[in-house]
């Protein structure tokens, strides 16, 4: 007998995986991607304190293309946001977590573009 699993419970244990190996810091926080259907999201975290220090995403008025905000050039836009808020505020070097997401598309785009924007991982 097949037994099926949904896309979202394996990425939900790849995750599990990679943040039991991963932990942002106050000197190196993570920056977690998020990928729904519709939109992108990104957060730069502090683990140590539980807290969000910045947070960027599709739905965000700056980061509107116009169109779906599915698409690469919003994840563009989304990396350079987060990038260009985390160095206002003192954030250089973070840990990237790809949250359990293939390292390819929408979740690359966003990667390369915080990358250019001046973000060190």
């Amino acid at each position: 007998m097949i037994k099926k699993v949904a896309k979202n419970a394996i990425r939900k244990r790849k995750h599990f995986r990679i943040r039991k190996k991963i932990s942002g810091s106050a000197e190196r926080p993570r920056l977690s991607v998020f990928r729904s259907n519709s939109h992108i999201y990104a957060q730069i975290i502090n683990d140590d304190d539980s807290r969000t220090l910045v947070s960027a995403s599709s739905l965000d008025k700056e980061n509107r293309t116009g169109e779906r905000g599915s698409n690469i050039e919003s994840a563009k836009l989304v990396g350079k946001a987060i990038a260009e808020k985390a160095l206002q505020e003192g954030i250089e070097e973070v840990i990237f977590d790809r949250s359990g997401y293939i390292y390819h598309g929408r979740v690359a785009a966003l990667a390369e573009a915080a990358r250019e924007a001046g973000l060190k991982f």
